[in-house]
């Protein structure tokens, strides 16, 4: 009898218990089951099933929230432990291909989960006025929880296709003498061009445990560029690119990809590759990789970033059509980016980074580094989380590279590393070097500046190290001394420690109408005094 009498009463228990079978429970009850189921899918996925609904689904999906959430914990243990390995498997194609597949996975059994908790739920059993709430929240839920992973998805995908289209899948490189020395090139590749012919040639070298970095700029005019000891090229100019005048080391790209292909064999861009040779002979360091942009794409790049913000030290032109070829003078501007603080958008910063009317090669170069500094420093997460696939696609239409995709990941470690430090700039002509330079290097000069520069660390504000004058003219690599421009040059410093030049010598601002005015007027050597500062730049 007792245990007759103890089974109803059991079964009866079981029968009223709001959470399973919500039937018998009142108005707010019901209520506050449903939100409470919502909040378990969201939270702990499965359990909404195993206390309310089927138990057996419930497990399942409780097993894969718990395997989840350990795989999580063993991705953030990887982050803090070895986080280039992290990277390196996040940008792995067949890693990254494999992560994308899970994450779908999970979006789509999430969301069946949230339609499983709609009908456990029984909206039919709310108050009339809360079937909308509860459908409303249950809907901003799945999109807000299972609509993230699939975003997350998303971006790997889009990732994982720009780092196809960009990097190569060849060997990794090691580093040399503890550094991993990248060659930027910047470029334009018209209709009426075989290969690139480039405009800007910058050294990146960062060391390989710190991720201190180094900018070395090498102007477009260098004569005599000596090729790498390896470089097949070195056996058609045994003493350097020395073909007369218009060897300069920017046109080594164009000519090997019309004339020298063929010692190039199996190598996807050999004009890229010759150009990396020679600029590592020229240094006298071992340059393993290049990264070569379309300069009229780089506009789109910026533009993806939300634009850069810069501190401009005197006028840069907008140059209007040339109408002189041999003296290099243009017609009038077609616009003029200000001196001072500026927000450039694309088409302004490629025009920042490119004009050389007025001023010499020099000032532009400065200028390209500091367009080049103010996008690593502006290439924030926040930047990266909102504008990824704008910045990514913009980059698979302008960034070439022979750098290896599954050596990506340990390259973006160094660039975390490398925000905030300072980085050391050193330019193969002014204000390191006399403005002649160029035409008559002295390469054991270059090579002792370049060694001493990468082995010292940044020298201090008011000393850089310079080559010095022997007494029969020539250069020799010399120790510290006061840095001073070449004769008409202003030096371009690496930090916002000056102030840009916005009135005449008489105190009139300089305006857009003030400018024009003089070239109009054929005043050209007015201008020149006017912008003369303009390769002064710092990145805000």
């Amino acid at each position: 009898m007792s245990t007759s009498t103890k089974r109803p009463q059991a079964h009866g228990s079981t029968l009223t218990d709001p959470v399973r079978y919500p039937a018998g429970a009142s108005a707010p009850v019901r209520t506050k089951r449903a939100f409470v189921l919502v909040l378990l899918t969201v939270f702990i996925p499965g359990s909404a099933q195993l206390v309310a609904g089927d138990r057996r689904l419930g497990r399942v999906a409780l097993r894969i929230t718990l395997t989840v959430w350990g795989m999580a914990l063993l991705a953030i243990l990887v982050l803090l432990l070895d986080r280039p390995l992290l990277l390196n498997i996040v940008t792995h194609p067949v890693a990254s291909l494999l992560v994308i597949v899970v994450l779908v996975a999970l979006a789509i059994g999430w969301a069946l989960l949230f339609i499983n908790t709609l009908r456990i739920i029984r909206p039919a059993l709310l108050a009339p006025g809360m079937r909308p709430i509860v459908g409303i929240t249950v809907v901003a839920a799945m999109v807000i929880s299972s609509g993230s992973l699939g975003y997350l998805a998303h971006v790997l995908n889009v990732s994982r296709n720009a780092i196809g289209s960009i990097f190569n899948a060849g060997p990794a490189i090691d580093p040399v003498d503890g550094r991993y020395n990248f060659l930027m090139m910047g470029g334009d590749a018209g209709d009426d061009r075989t290969g690139r012919r480039p405009d800007s040639l910058s050294v990146i070298s960062v060391d390989a445990k710190t991720g201190q970095s180094t900018i070395i700029s090498v102007p477009r005019n260098l004569q005599n560029a000596q090729f790498s000891e390896e470089s097949p090229m070195r056996a058609i100019y045994p003493d350097g690119y020395d073909c007369g005048d218009e060897c300069l080391i920017n046109a080594i790209n164009t000519e090997v990809t019309n004339n020298y292909q063929n010692l190039y064999p199996g190598v996807a861009d050999p004009g890229a590759q010759a150009t990396m040779e020679a600029v590592s002979g020229t240094l006298g360091i071992t340059v393993q990789a290049y990264v070569l942009v379309d300069m009229d794409g780089f506009a789109k790049l910026i533009d993806a970033m939300g634009g850069i913000r810069i501190k401009a030290g005197g006028w840069v032109p907008i140059s209007g059509p040339t109408v002189d070829e041999i003296n290099g003078i243009h017609g009038m501007p077609e616009g003029w980016i200000a001196a001072g603080e500026q927000h450039l958008d694309g088409f302004h910063a490629l025009w920042y980074g490119r004009s050389r009317e007025f001023v010499d090669d020099y000032a532009r170069i400065a200028r390209q580094q500091c367009v080049q500094q103010a996008m690593l420093k502006q290439l924030d997460p926040a930047t990266l989380l909102t504008k990824f696939e704008d910045i990514a696609n913009a980059g698979t239409k302008v960034v070439e590279s022979n750098i290896s995709s599954a050596q990506l990941g340990s390259f973006v470690d160094l660039a975390i590393k490398s925000k905030g430090q300072p980085v050391q700039r050193l330019t193969i002509g002014p204000p390191d070097f006399d403005a002649s330079f160029s035409t008559v290097p002295d390469f054991d000069v270059i090579h002792t500046r370049v060694q001493e520069l990468l082995k010292q660390g940044s020298p201090k504000a008011d000393d850089v190290l310079l080559p010095q004058r022997t007494a029969s003219g020539g250069l020799q690599a010399g120790g510290l001394q006061p840095a001073s421009p070449a004769a008409g040059q202003q030096p371009a410093p690496s930090s916002s420690d000056f102030t840009p030049v916005t009135t005449t010598p008489d105190g009139t601002p300089i305006t857009a109408e003030l400018l024009n005015g003089l070239k109009a007027q054929g005043d050209e050597q007015g201008i020149r005094d006017l912008v003369a500062t303009n390769g002064q730049c710092a990145a805000l």
